[in-house]
């Protein structure tokens, strides 16, 4: 089991920035990989950014330049930092994490972003 627990969001002007935080507890040297995605009103979940054991990221290409994934291993602690946000990013963000074949999700933190 992989526990997560996200931080970070909140509402922010057009052209902002924030930073989520996703910190993992429990067996989590069998992570495959972390990333988050978000959900907005009415929309699929889709992943906007993830990073694999071996640091290889994938962004979508909607945030890509603008939001960055990072990680700290001595904290077991995924970020996303979120640059020159805009309205269409408004959403839950979801914190996930991969221990083929599961997948481990937060409870996800809203992120709103006002023009």
């Amino acid at each position: 089991q992989v526990q997560l627990v996200e931080s970070g969001g909140g509402l922010v002007q057009a052209g902002g920035s924030l930073r989520l935080s996703c910190a993992a507890s429990g067996i989590i040297t069998g992570i495959n990989s972390m990333g988050w995605y978000r959900q907005a009103p009415g929309k699929q979940r889709e992943l906007v950014a993830a990073m694999t054991s071996g640091g290889t990221t994938n962004y979508a290409d909607s945030v890509k330049g603008r939001f960055t994934i990072s990680r700290d291993n001595a904290k077991n602690t995924v970020y996303l930092q979120m640059n020159s946000l805009k309205p269409e990013d408004t959403a839950v963000f979801y914190c996930n994490a991969r221990v083929w074949p599961t997948n481990y999700w937060g409870q996800g933190t809203q992120v709103t972003v006002s023009s």
